[in-house]
Formats: structure tokens, C-alpha cells, sequence
């Protein structure tokens, strides 16, 4: 399932979806007051509307872009506090997005989506925790009351992932599963498993006579101090997630900067898969993949010796014979980190050819894996424009006649035509020269990397790059 919207630009698709959000909050804000119209006190309301305030500005960043945060359990601690309409209004008005001091490019239509889709999922949830509540009256109070905060925190948060998950969806025209798996799918038990906590949060708030200091919010202080550290492990998920990642490419680097032929080889490599992986009508997600996957679809060579691998000359039948098992080995190399599983197969097959005489596995046609087809053709032109000590390097030109020489022989003959197309516009990896001036010049000004097709957007702060 991929959403679309026609050919509005994002800013206007974002404007109609907060549009469909705010009509349908309104209905559901004033059918909550209907149920349970009882008043609120006004420092209840400025207690917990600081803590709205203060979970969500301690987010977390996701893949593409999307964050999460704990105002989860708030705001499903809120409705057992409050009368059922207070929660949608709170998260209205203390919502408090970070990136509105750090984030120039944090837009109007981001942050009234944020809190617009946020006031409906709760409003959703504190409906079904209402309406659970009332079936399931006949059973024990307090197990009664359990059963409901389960039904109406799994609601909140499904109602909350697909509307962000959704977003995004638009943003990057990526299929909505595929957003969810590479976002939120190892998320859900997480916040099941916290639900109880909202409950707990409540009853302390409302012990009477309180736990302790004579005020119910002193003991939900205190317990702030576990839930930031869940909040914690979280981060250090992602963090860590990430910090491999690099590791890995930093591995590459180290192997591509080895040699002057072989300098920003996977770099160059992962940017024209991008773009022929983008062309081929791949979404955000698979393409960050095959970014990924081109990233590192040479680690296999840390396992060749060096007078191998860079041997000046004509390699030997038995040398190269160890040179074609490096794709073997990268997939070795990577089959227990779960970050790369879904890129094996580029690294295993990069070396496969459409007639069916390439290696490991000799496979053919379409039995070779569509991603690692991508990143064969990108590194086949890659490594024909930068040369080798025993072989000059090509023009672009002549690189391009090769690759069209070789359609349905070497390379998917599907994929040239795109590639030809791509070529023609004069991106910047067309010439090898340019691409090193270019990812040399923004790696020492910025750090970042050159231009590509890599997936950005965000969950909570949607907004063009």
C-alpha cells in the first residue's frame, strides 16, 4: 500500500491531512466532554501539561527521520487522572517539540501535525478505555480498570503509529508497511509493556491521603526517574544501531583509501545505486537499503591479503581465484548483525551476471536478487571510470558503451535504459573526478555526505530537505 495524493507538493498534502485530523477531533473532542463532563482543576491541569511538555522534548530519533518519545504513557496516565476530553486538549496546547529551538527547517504544518495527530489518538483511546471500562464493570474494580487502560494504551498506540507511519508514507512515497517495519514494529511491545506504568502514575498522583509530601506529584516525580531511563535504553537502541553502522563503513573507507583507484569506491558505488535504484521505482526504504548494501558490499575484502588485493600487476588464476571469494566472506562477515540482513544478498551476489556466468552462485536473469543487480551495474561503471594499476581507467563515455554493450549479457537489460537516462542528465558520478572533488569538498566543510537518492522525513516533523 503506498499513499498517494496526487501531484500537490508536500507542504499542501500536509495541510489536507491536518485538515482531516483537525474535523475529525473536534466531533470526538465534544462526544468525550458528552461521556464524562466533569471539570478539571486548574493546577492538575498545569502539573501534567509540564510533564506533556517535558517527555516529549526528551525524543528520540528514528530511522527516517521519525522520532518517539514517552508522552505515551502521560497522556494515558492523564486520562485515568482527568475527565476524558482534558487529554486531546492537553497534548494541544503543552505539546513542545525540541527541534522548534534546534531546527530552522522545523515547519508550521510539522508541528500542527504533531499535535493534531497526538490529540486524536488519545482522543480514540480514551473512547475505547471508556467504553471497555463499561463492558467490563461486572469484574473486579481494579482488574476491571486494568483490562481497560490495556485496551485503550493499545489503540493510542496504534492510532498514533499509523497516522505518523502514514505521514511519512506520503513523504517519502514509501509503502506503509515497509515505513512501519523500519520505524516502529520493534517498538510495540515496548510501549504494551510500559502501559501499566500510566496506571501506576495515576494512583499515585490520586492516593488519598498521598504517598508521601502531601501532594500526589511528588510521587510521580520520583518514578520519573525509572521511566527516563527506559526512555534511556531507547536511545542507546538507536544509538548503538547507528554507531555500528558507521563503524562498518569506516571500514570500508579504511579499505578504499588503501588505494588511489579505489578511493570513495563504495561511496561512489552506493551513489549511483541510489539514484538507478530510485529510477527503477524503488521507495525511501528499499533505497536507504541498497544504499546500505552498496555501502559495504566490498567488506569481504578485509579478508584478502594486501599483495592480493593490491597487486600492481595481472593477477594469477589462484590469486584471483581468492579475489572471488571476498563476496562469500562479506556475507560471513555480516550474518549476525541484524542491521545488514536484509542487504546480504547484494553483498554475496554484487558479482552475479544476467547471463549467468558471474560468481559465487552463477546465478541468472531473475534469480539474481533485484538490489544486487542495482549494485552490480553501479560498481561494474564505478570500477571501470577509476582504473586499476594494471588497467586505465575509462572515460565516461567509453564506460557508458560498455555497460550498453553489455545489456542481457553482464547487466539487467531493464536497468541500462535507466542507467542511460541517469547518465545523460550529468549527475555527479557520471565523472569520477567530479565526485571526488564534490564528496572530498563537502566531507571537510560539513561532514556530510554528497548528494543522493537517501531517504529523509520524519515522523513527528515532516518537511522537505
Amino acid at each position: 500500500m503506498r499513499p498517494r495524493l496526487g501531484s500537490l507538493p508536500f507542504p499542501a498534502k500536509a495541510w489536507l491531512y491536518n485538515a482531516g485530523l483537525a474535523l475529525a477531533l473536534g466531533p470526538l473532542v465534544v462526544l468525550l466532554y458528552r461521556l464524562d463532563p466533569r471539570p478539571a482543576a486548574p493546577l492538575d491541569l498545569l502539573f501534567w501539561g509540564l510533564l506533556v511538555a517535558w517527555v516529549q522534548s526528551t525524543q528520540i530519533v528514528l530511522p527516517l527521520k521519525a522520532t518517539i518519545s514517552q508522552l505515551f504513557i502521560v497522556l494515558l496516565a492523564a486520562l485515568l487522572v482527568f475527565p476524558l476530553w482534558v487529554p486531546p486538549l492537553l497534548v494541544l496546547v503543552f505539546y513542545l517539540n525540541p527541534d522548534l529551538w534546534r531546527d530552522p527547517t522545523y515547519t508550521l504544518y510539522a508541528d500542527v501535525f504533531n499535535r493534531l495527530q497526538m490529540a486524536v489518538s488519545i482522543a480514540v483511546g480514551a473512547l475505547v478505555y471508556h467504553l471497555a471500562a463499561g463492558l467490563l464493570a461486572p469484574l473486579a474494580p481494579d482488574l476491571a480498570e486494568g483490562l481497560a487502560v490495556l485496551a485503550g494504551g493499545f489503540v493510542f498506540f496504534f492510532v498514533n503509529i499509523t497516522l505518523v507511519a502514514y505521514m511519512i508514507a506520503v513523504y517519502t512515497e514509501s509503502p506503509l508497511w515497509s515505513v512501519w517495519q523500519a520505524n516502529f514494529s520493534w517498538l510495540s511491545l515496548s510501549y504494551l509493556v510500559l502501559t501499566p506504568v500510566a496506571l501506576l502514575f495515576a494512583r499515585l498522583y490520586t492516593a488519598d491521603p498521598p504517598v508521601f509530601g502531601g501532594w500526589g506529584g511528588w510521587p510521580v516525580l520520583l518514578f520519573l526517574v525509572p521511566l527516563y531511563y527506559a526512555r534511556y535504553h531507547w536511545d542507546e537502541f538507536v544509538r548503538l544501531q547507528g554507531a555500528f553502522e558507521q563503524t562498518v563503513e569506516t571500514l570500508m573507507a579504511t579499505l578504499d583509501a588503501k588505494d588511489a583507484h579505489t578511493r570513495l569506491h563504495s561511496e561512489r558505488v552506493a551513489a549511483i545505486a541510489v539514484d538507478l535504484a530510485k529510477a527503477a521505482g524503488l521507495d525511501a526504504v528499499d533505497r536507504e537499503k541498497v544504499r546500505l548494501g552498496a555501502r559495504v558490499h566490498d567488506i569481504g575484502k578485509l579478508a584478502v591479503p594486501d599483495r592480493i588485493l593490491f597487486k600492481p600487476g595481472r593477477l594469477t588464476e589462484q590469486e584471483f581465484a581468492r579475489i572471488k571469494r571476498h563476496p562469500t566472506e562479506g556475507e560471513e562477515l555480516l550474518r549476525h548483525a541484524p542491521l545488514f540482513k536484509e542487504v546480504l544478498p547484494i553483498v554475496r551476489n554484487h558479482h552475479e551476471r544476467w547471463d549467468g556466468r558471474g560468481y559465487p552462485d552463477g546465478l541468472a536473469g531473475e534469480a539474481i536478487h533485484p538490489w544486487a543487480r542495482i549494485v552490480a551495474l553501479a560498481d561494474a561503471y564505478e570500477a571501470m571510470t577509476a582504473g586499476r594499476p594494471y588497467r586505465p581507467a575509462k572515460t565516461p563515455e567509453e564506460a557508458l558503451a560498455e555497460v550498453l554493450a553489455n545489456a542481457g549479457t553482464q547487466f539487467d537489460p531493464g536497468l541500462v535504459p535507466l542507467f542511460q537516462e541517469l547518465w545523460e542528465t550529468n549527475p555527479i558520478w557520471r565523472d569520477r573526478e567530479v565526485f571526488l572533488r564534490t564528496y572530498s569538498s563537502a566531507v571537510s566543510s560539513s561532514g556530510s555526505s554528497p548528494p543522493s537518492s537517501r531517504a529523509s522525513g520524519s515522523a513527528t516533523t515532516p518537511k522537505p530537505r
